[in-house]
C-alpha cells in the first residue's frame, strides 16, 4: 500500500505521520492537495472536540471528531485531480485544479471533512473528496487564493444573513480571519461604511488592509461612536421620531397618514440600526452587542462561542435587535465565492499571512492562537 506525510491531532497534540495513501471509494475522487488553510475552528477544536462533538451528536451528527480519536484536519483545501473511484463521471483530467465542499460521503452517510477520523482532511499529501461535491478552479486563480474559497463563503452567508443594504452601517467585532472575511465581502457588495474593531494592533491593520473604513481599538474608543448620527440610540429618539412624522402627516387635511406610513415602511424608510457581525466567539460579546448597538440592529452571530453564555432578552426586546446565528453556506455560495474570487470582485490577499509545510503546522497552530501579525495560514503539503 502507498504511504503519505499527515499532521495527525490526538489529544491536542499535532504531528506528522506517515499513514496509507487513501484510496478512491465510488464517487470520490483523490485529490493531491496543493494547499490547506488553517480555520480558526481547527484552533479550537485541537484542544477540546469533545465539546464539539458534543454539540454535533445533538443536531444528528455523531462522528465529529473526539479527543482521544488520531484524526487528519483541513476543511478548507484545493488540489489536483490525481486518481478516481469507481461509478465516477471523471468530469476533469488528472491534473485538474479543483475545490470542493467538505463534505464526503461513506456508504450512506455523510461526513465532515477535516472534521471526523471517518473523513481525513487536507493537512496531508493526498485526500479524498466527493466528485458531486468538487468544482474545477477557474484559470488564472492563483492556489494560495482558491484555498480560501470555503471561508470566504462563510462570510459571504453570514453576510446573506445580514441582509446588508449599501446604505447599512456595519459593524465587524473581532478582526480574526472570518472578521477579516466579512469585511472583505462587505465592501465587494459596496457598503459604504465598514467600522471594524479588535484590541490587536495586528488585526487593526489587516482590518484596513482588507477595506474597513473605519477600525478602532474598543479599549481606546467605541466602534458604536464610529456610526454618526443615522442609527436611533435612545427610546425617546425612536418614539419621537414617529410621533414627529404622525404630526407632519397629519397636517395635511384629508391623508390618508396610515397608508403613506405602511408604504414608506415598505420602502425601508424609517428607524434603522446598524448590522453587526459577532466574530469573536466568547462569553460577554453577544451581551455588549445587545446592550451599545443601535435599535433595530441585526446582530449576526459568526463567531463559535463552546461556552455557556447570556444577555438580556428584556433590553433586546426593547431596542428590536435582530439575533441571527450563521454557520455555514450552500453550494451555490461556494461556488459563487470561487468564481468572485477568480473575477478579483472578492480580494482575499490580505488575508494572507504566511505558508508552512507539514512539518510547521504544529508551530503555526501555536502562532494562530496568539492574536498578532497572522491571519489566514496556508499550509503547502509538498514544502519542505
Amino acid at each position: 500500500m502507498e504511504r503519505m506525510r499527515a499532521v495527525l491531532v490526538h489529544d491536542g497534540v499535532l504531528a506528522v505521520a506517515d499513514v496509507p495513501q487513501p484510496a478512491p471509494g465510488p464517487g470520490q475522487i483523490r485529490l493531491r492537495v496543493t494547499r490547506a488553510g488553517i480555520c480558526g475552528s481547527d484552533l479550537h477544536v485541537r484542544l477540546d472536540p469533545d465539546a464539539s462533538a458534543d454539540v454535533a451528536a445533538e443536531v444528528g451528527y455523531a462522528d465529529f471528531m473526539r479527543s482521544k480519536e488520531r484524526v487528519v484536519m483541513g476543511h478548507e483545501f484545493t488540489g489536483v485531480v490525481d486518481a478516481y473511484g469507481p461509478g465516477c463521471r471523471r468530469r476533469w483530467r488528472p491534473g485538474q485544479a479543483v475545490v470542493a465542499l467538505p463534505l464526503i460521503r461513506h456508504g450512506g452517510d455523510v461526513h465532515m471533512i477535516g472534521l471526523s477520523a471517518k473523513a481525513p482532511g487536507a493537512y496531508a499529501e493526498y485526500m479524498l473528496v466527493a466528485e458531486d461535491a468538487t468544482m474545477p478552479v477557474p484559470d488564472g486563480l492563483p492556489t494560495d487564493l482558491a484555498a480560501l474559497t470555503e471561508p470566504l463563503a462563510v462570510a459571504w452567508h453570514a453576510v446573506a444573513r445580514g441582509e446588508v443594504t449599501r446604505r447599512d452601517p456595519a459593524v465587524v467585532v473581532g478582526c480574526g480571519p472570518i472578521g477579516l472575511a466579512v469585511i472583505v465581502v462587505l465592501k465587494a457588495l459596496g457598503v459604504r461604511h465598514v467600522v471594524a474593531s479588535d484590541y490587536s494592533a495586528g488585526r487593526r491593520e489587516l482590518a484596513w488592509a482588507c477595506g474597513a473604513d473605519v477600525v478602532v481599538d474598543p479599549a481606546v474608543e467605541s466602534p458604536w461612536a464610529q456610526l454618526g448620527d443615522g442609527p436611533v440610540t435612545s427610546a425617546p429618539a425612536l418614539y419621537g421620531s414617529g410621533l414627529d412624522a404622525l404630526h407632519a402627516l397629519r397636517s395635511v387635511p384629508g391623508l390618508p397618514w396610515w397608508s403613506v406610513v405602511g408604504a414608506a415602511q415598505r420602502l425601508g424608510a424609517g428607524p434603522r440600526g446598524a448590522v453587526v457581525f459577532e466574530c469573536v466567539g466568547v462569553p460577554g460579546v453577544i451581551d455588549d452587542i445587545v446592550t451599545h448597538a443601535p435599535f433595530r440592529s441585526r446582530v449576526v452571530v459568526v463567531g463559535v462561542c463552546m461556552q455557556p453564555d447570556t444577555f438580556r432578552p428584556t433590553l433586546a426586546s426593547n431596542k428590536e435587535i435582530d439575533l441571527r446565528f450563521s454557520f455555514c453556506y450552500d453550494p451555490a455560495e461556494f461556488h459563487r465565492t470561487l468564481h468572485l474570487v477568480a473575477r478579483r470582485r472578492l480580494d482575499p490577499r490580505p488575508l494572507l499571512t504566511g505558508v508552512v509545510g507539514l512539518d510547521g503546522v504544529p508551530v503555526a497552530f501555536d502562532e494562530l492562537t496568539r492574536a498578532g501579525r497572522h491571519a489566514k495560514i496556508l499550509v503547502d503539503p509538498w514544502r519542505a
